[in-house]
C-alpha cells in the first residue's frame, strides 16, 4: 500500500514537471533571441543614450546633460548634412518606387516572355555588397577614366563631372541607389500584385475600363499596403545613407554629399566624439519616427 502511494506521488510529480515544461517551452525557445536582442540591440540603445549626455574631457566621458543636443541646433555642418540627406530622399525614393511599380507590372504580365530570367536579373543587384557596388559605380562614373563618359564621348557629348560637381555628385548617388534597390522593391510589389484577384480586373474590363483605368482603380489600391511598406523602409534606409557617399564621393565635393550617417561616423570614429555622435544618432531616430508616423497617418486617411 505504501509503495502504491509512493508511486502515485511520483507519477503526479512527473506529470506536474511535464506540464511545467510544456508551459515554459515557448519561453525557452525564444530565450536565445531575447538574449541576442538585449545584448546587441537594447544595450547599445541604452548605452548610446547615456553617451549622448556625456562629452570626452581629458580622455574621460563626463556628464554634460543636454549640451550635445543644444550643440546640434548651432552646428551648420549638421544642418548641411540633413539638407543633403533630404535632397537625396525626396528625389531618389519616389523615382525608385515608381520604377519598381512599373517593373512589377511588367513582370506580372503574361505578355512578357522569360519572366523568371528578367525577375532574377533585376533582383541580382541587391545581392551585391554595398561597398562592392559603390566601387563599381565609382569606376563607371569616374570623370577622367569612367566608362560612362567614354561612351558619351563616342556620341560627341562633353564629359560630365559626375563625382566632382555638387549637383552631379548627388545625381550619381541617386543613380547608384536606384540601380541597387529598385529590383528588390519590384519583387515586393510583384508579390502583392499576385494577391489581387483577377475578378477585379475582369469586372473593370466589363465596365469598359481601359488599361490605364484598371491600373489606377485596381492595381494601385491593391498595391497600397506594399507601397506603404516600401516607402517607410526606403525612407528609413535613405535617412541612414552612408555607404554610397562614403565610397563614391567621401562626402564631397565641398560637403555636397555629406549625409547624416557620414557625419555621425565622422564624429564618432574620426574625431572620437562619441557623445556628440550619439546625440546625432538620437536626433536621426526622432526624425525617422516622425516621418514614419506621418506616412502611416497619410495611409490611414486614404484608407
Amino acid at each position: 500500500m505504501k509503495n502504491q502511494t509512493t508511486n502515485n506521488g511520483d507519477r503526479r510529480r512527473a506529470v506536474s514537471r511535464l506540464r511545467l515544461t510544456q508551459k515554459n517551452a515557448p519561453y525557452i525557445f525564444i530565450a536565445p533571441m531575447v538574449i541576442l536582442y538585449a545584448v546587441f540591440k537594447f544595450y547599445p540603445y541604452v548605452y548610446s543614450g547615456w553617451l549622448s549626455l556625456t562629452a570626452n574631457q581629458s580622455g574621460k566621458q563626463v556628464f554634460v546633460g543636454f549640451a550635445n543636443f543644444k550643440r546640434l541646433f548651432s552646428d551648420e555642418l549638421f544642418w548641411r548634412a540633413l539638407k543633403n540627406t533630404f535632397l537625396i530622399l525626396i528625389v531618389q525614393v519616389p523615382v525608385m518606387l515608381i520604377l519598381a511599380i512599373a517593373l512589377a507590372v511588367a513582370f506580372n504580365s503574361a505578355l512578357l516572355k522569360f519572366r523568371t530570367i528578367f525577375r532574377m536579373g533585376y533582383f541580382l543587384p541587391i545581392i551585391m555588397g554595398l561597398v562592392a557596388y559603390g566601387i563599381l559605380f565609382k569606376n563607371i562614373l569616374d570623370p577622367q577614366s569612367g566608362v560612362l563618359n567614354y561612351f558619351l564621348g563616342l556620341l560627341h557629348i562633353p564629359d560630365v563631372p559626375w563625382l566632382t560637381q555638387p549637383g552631379w555628385a548627388r545625381v550619381s548617388i541617386i543613380l547608384a541607389m536606384t540601380w541597387h534597390y529598385t529590383g528588390q522593391n519590384a519583387v515586393i510589389y510583384l508579390a502583392q500584385l499576385q494577391s489581387i484577384p483577377d475578378e477585379l480586373y475582369e469586372a473593370a474590363s466589363v465596365d469598359g475600363a481601359n488599361a490605364w483605368q484598371r491600373f489606377k482603380s485596381v492595381t494601385i489600391p491593391g498595391l497600397r499596403p506594399a507601397i506603404l511598406l516600401t516607402t517607410v523602409l526606403s525612407t528609413i534606409g535613405t535617412l541612414q545613407l552612408f555607404d554610397e557617399p562614403y565610397v563614391l564621393t567621401s562626402g564631397g565635393p565641398n560637403n555636397a554629399t555629406l549625409t547624416i550617417g557620414m557625419y555621425l561616423y565622422m564624429q564618432g570614429f574620426k574625431y572620437f566624439d562619441f557623445g556628440y555622435a550619439s546625440a546625432i544618432g538620437y536626433a536621426l531616430l526622432v526624425i525617422v519616427v516622425i516621418l514614419s508616423c506621418i506616412q502611416f497617418w497619410i495611409q490611414r486617411e486614404k484608407d
